[in-house]
């Protein structure tokens, strides 16, 4: 699936791929103004092994994905990253149902948790940049009934943590603390920077201001 270029900040200055199916990294990657591919990496995702570091473990799965799209595709820069949600020491996946989503959203309510996102920029080569981003969330409780209603809902079954901020899930969001696109999947931020100092992306020229006039 190619995402064609769109108005943004940057441009592509090599082959971009994002090895992911989700959506939300769709739109935001390609809010940058960036043109690329999406390959979704077919890479497992286990479970952490024992005594492995959150962000180690998000890691491990973001150059996992980030590779299995590479070794395939010389000269493209491929982007990998895999996001996790952590409340205290323990990694909380995606729910297998309503009721294990109910329970999680269950364990957060009224609590702070972490959620990192580990990205990593593969060649066919091997890994050239990765890094992973930690933002702090805190939920509301707003009771059992509503957190019941919105699990049964459908939108937490397949987020890390049993809720999205870009979705209905934002209601139950009380505080943020580092970057909200982290938390929906990309730290815009970071990786913007990692591939401009790859020399992957450059700005974009700017066109004539909207309603102006050329020169005299």
């Amino acid at each position: 699936m190619h995402q064609r270029q769109r108005p943004g900040p940057f441009r592509a200055a090599t082959p971009l791929i994002l090895a992911s199916a989700s959506p939300r990294r769709r739109e935001l990657l390609a809010s940058l103004g960036l043109d690329f591919e999406v390959v979704p990496s077919q890479a497992p995702e286990p479970p952490p092994m024992a005594g492995e570091r959150p962000d180690a473990y998000a890691l491990r799965l973001a150059r996992a994905k980030a590779l299995d799209v590479a070794a395939p595709r010389p000269g493209a820069l491929v982007i990998g990253a895999d996001t996790i949600v952590v409340l205290g020491d323990r990694v909380l996946g995606k729910p297998r149902d309503a009721a294990d989503a109910m329970a999680t959203l269950t364990r957060l309510a009224g609590r702070t948790h972490v959620v990192i996102t580990a990205c990593c920029l593969a060649g066919a080569g091997g890994a050239v940049r990765e890094f992973a981003v930690e933002t702090r969330v805190r939920l509301a409780h707003p009771g059992q009934e509503a957190l019941a209603a919105y699990a049964a809902g459908g939108e937490p079954l397949d987020k890390a943590g049993s809720y999205a901020i870009q979705g209905a899930g934002a209601f139950l969001v009380e505080r943020i603390e580092g970057s909200p696109s982290n938390v929906i999947g990309l730290p815009l931020k970071e990786l913007a920077a990692a591939l401009v100092e790859l020399e992957a992306i450059r700005p974009a020229s700017p066109g004539p201001a909207a309603g102006g006039r050329g020169p005299a």
